[in-house]
């Protein structure tokens, strides 16, 4: 585990996801949340990594998840609260048989696909490019 700092969308101030748990194994996830964001832990994003072997045995699978709750102030009373989640999930699958070349380009150039603009973009909006 260790404190994982992302670029917010401005693309220039830093948010750092602090450790909370780290995992006990396959099917236990590893949890960071946005401490520095919220008053309460139910107003703060949280991202979680989950590491799992396939059923045969021939690859391991990373899933991750981030859940950023959608918060809104009450103007008669001042109290925020939650009115929603955004949320992101990615999965990755690596075939145990690949070298370790082949993982790390893919799992580079597929990070990387992910953080283009126009999939940012898509994103926002929820439709893939037409």
């Amino acid at each position: 585990m260790a404190l994982l700092t992302v670029k917010k969308a401005d693309g220039t101030t830093d948010i750092d996801y602090t450790p909370m748990t780290p995992s006990a194994g396959d099917k236990t996830p590893a949890i960071w949340r946005a401490n520095s964001v919220g008053d309460s832990v139910a107003l703060r994003p949280e991202f979680r990594a989950i590491g799992m072997p396939s059923p045969d045995g021939t690859r391991r699978t990373l899933k991750t998840n981030l859940v950023f709750p959608v918060v809104v102030v009450d103007f008669m009373s001042g109290a925020r609260k939650v009115t929603g989640y955004i949320t992101q999930v990615t999965e990755t699958k690596i075939f145990l048989a690949a070298d370790d070349e082949t993982v790390a380009e893919a799992i580079a150039q597929g990070a990387n696909l992910t953080n283009t603009a126009l999939m940012r973009e898509c994103a926002k909006v929820g439709f893939a490019p037409n």
